[in-house]
């Protein structure tokens, strides 16, 4: 999905079948599990469920272009020694032009491998950046508490 792309609810004509709309997403929401590189395309496509217009039906079809030519990636595990977590998070504060929450998005790996990652909206509208990106940094630091008694077990 093109980073710069803001998707609204309204601005464009509706979509004619919504339920096509939303089986297509359902159906890519879970293809998410083994595809995190769809991830926030993936949630951007899916605050439209109710009534999407042509314009998302449009970022569906790329979507699905995408992963037509990528059909070889996903996520691969590497045999490795190295047990120690890895993690980067981030923020895109008052993101969403509708309502102004801002998105986290955080990823983990136990040595080279990808274990656990998250990208949503926050639940709260932050006043700065630095506030979007602790509540980030909060949400990933539980995420890396809960992993290490996890492993400590």
């Amino acid at each position: 999905m093109v980073s710069s792309l803001q998707l609204l609810s309204s601005g464009s004509k509706k979509f004619d079948d919504a339920k096509l709309y939303r089986i297509v997403v359902g159906t890519l929401q879970y293809l998410c599990i083994t595809r995190p590189d769809i991830s926030f395309a993936v949630s951007k496509i899916s605050q439209f469920m109710q009534c999407p217009l042509l314009a998302h039906w449009k970022v569906v079809k790329r979507l699905l272009r995408y992963l037509q030519g990528t059909k070889e990636h996903g996520i691969l595990i590497h045999p490795s020694t190295d047990y120690r977590l890895y993690g980067f998070a981030d923020a895109d504060w008052a993101a969403d032009l509708e309502d102004r929450r801002s998105v986290t998005g955080y990823c983990v790996f136990l040595g080279p491998n990808l274990i656990t990652w998250c990208c949503r909206k926050q639940t709260t509208i932050s006043r700065s950046s630095t506030e979007a990106e602790f509540r980030s940094l909060a949400a990933y630091e539980g995420e890396l508490v809960w992993l290490t008694n996890l492993l400590a077990e």
